[in-house]
């Protein structure tokens, strides 16, 4: 999975594709694991938050898991669960994690070879144009990639992939002041993300202002990493949620500005709310750690602890 360090919101087809986009995102060592089995019985059995045995692929009601499955034209006779160590609506990308890693174990399955782009490229198919929901690339293209990966989105729709070229000292100090807890709310990002993607389309010039000084803070966050200048960083991540804030009423609620401004009293530099919004996680990037987890305990929150990871979507083969 991962969480957004700049530009957020600017990945959707409905920016992008007038003004192009601009995105740096972290992989994090949190997962979700596809699982995938030949059965001696016909038919398709499917385990995720829930159990599906259907005799074909249209009988699927599970629409990625339709639509992959359909795509592939897999044969029946065949076993798929998923589990994640995180469950969804909780901002870190996992419908998007979810697909790469469906798509990836197929291949694998298959025995068929797809370039990592192409693999992100096809996961974003099949959930913005197939299924039209109102996503962007990001969780798609940092779950296949991994790292800490910075996304060129052109107006045509390719993507440009590089690593943030940080120092090892950087990468450390943000493993070690980056902190996640959970606001004790999830949410579906669809109303969210639907709302952003029908203003920008109509030129809500409010929304496209908003998106425009998101995509600049998030070439300043590169600019910041890449020099080493973690304090800069922080209060980067602070001007991205009070204006991110701005775009709709559902992004914050009175619970999350009271944990918000606790934070931000008790260590943090800096902090925004990860995702589209409404609930999910609050990463902070906090100058006394410690000081930062006894106020979040205090208020009930849990930590979410991470490392990044660099490896992206892979196969694990059983002996």
């Amino acid at each position: 999975m991962r969480i957004s360090i700049g530009g957020g919101g600017t990945d959707l087809p409905s920016y992008y594709s007038r003004f192009g986009g601009y995105v740096i995102s972290g992989a994090i060592s949190q997962y979700v694991f596809v699982s995938l089995n030949r059965m001696f019985s016909e038919g398709y059995l499917l385990k995720y938050s829930s159990l599906e045995r259907v005799n074909s692929v249209d009988e699927i009601a599970h629409p990625i898991f339709r639509e992959v499955l359909r795509r592939h034209n897999t044969e029946g006779s065949i076993e798929i669960a998923s589990m994640a160590d995180v469950p969804a609506g909780t901002g870190l990308g996992s419908s998007g994690t979810f697909t790469v890693g469906l798509l990836r174990a197929l291949y694998a399955y298959k025995r068929e070879f797809i370039s990592t782009a192409a693999l992100a490229e096809a996961a974003c198919d099949i959930e913005i144009n197939v299924l039209g929901q109102p996503l962007g690339k990001q969780d798609q293209y940092i779950a296949a990639f991994g790292g800490l990966s910075c996304f060129d989105f052109a107006t045509d729709g390719s993507v440009t992939v590089t690593p943030l070229n940080i120092s090892n000292h950087t990468l450390l100090d943000l493993e070690h002041n980056l902190l996640m807890f959970f606001t004790g709310y999830s949410r579906n990002a669809t109303s969210v993300l639907a709302d952003q993607r029908d203003r920008t389309n109509s030129s809500d010039q409010a929304m496209i202002e908003n998106l425009h000084f998101v995509k600049r803070l998030g070439q300043s966050v590169k600019q910041a990493l890449e020099s080493g200048d973690t304090n800069r960083f922080a209060a980067l991540m602070r001007e991205h949620w009070e204006i991110k804030r701005t775009r709709s009423g559902d992004m914050s609620n009175s619970r999350i500005d009271h944990l918000y401004s606790v934070a931000m009293s008790n260590g943090a530099l800096g902090g925004k709310l990860v995702g589209a919004g409404g609930g999910g996680f609050l990463l902070f990037f906090a100058e006394d750690p410690m000081r930062l987890r006894r106020a979040m305990a205090g208020e009930g929150l849990s930590e979410l602890r991470f490392r990044f990871d660099h490896d992206g979507s892979t196969v694990l083969v059983r002996d």
